[in-house]
């Protein structure tokens, strides 16, 4: 008989830390949080430092969201149907590399491709 071998249960196993945070949600908050950062700094020439402090917070989360969640697979969704179980972050970087990339052919009768 040949030997056995244990299966981890998770293949993908992204490491945690603090429970929640996966090493791509951590990136995505501090990114979040250094675009807070900007708004921050805008505000606290005008004065209103608490407010700059408010922002960092919202974009930290927001970042830590589209670092962490998917879109849901729900008829609901609409548009969004066929990418539910995506990433969002995902789906940005294809929609920012798509943009980036588009280009327009223009074919004319008669000419050869």
């Amino acid at each position: 008989m040949g030997r056995t071998y244990g299966v981890p249960r998770s293949a993908k196993g992204e490491s945690r830390f603090l429970y929640i945070f996966t090493i791509k949600s951590t990136i995505t908050s501090i990114g979040g949080a250094a675009i807070g950062f900007i708004f921050y700094l805008i505000f606290s020439i005008l004065g209103l430092k608490t407010i700059g402090f408010i922002f960092i917070g919202l974009c930290a989360v927001l970042g830590y969201c589209i670092g962490t969640f998917s879109i849901p697979d729900s008829p609901l969704v609409g548009n969004l149907r066929k990418a539910g179980g995506e990433k969002i972050s995902e789906i940005l970087l294809r929609t920012i590399t798509f943009g980036k990339r588009k280009k327009i052919y223009v074919y004319r009768e008669g000419e050869k491709k």
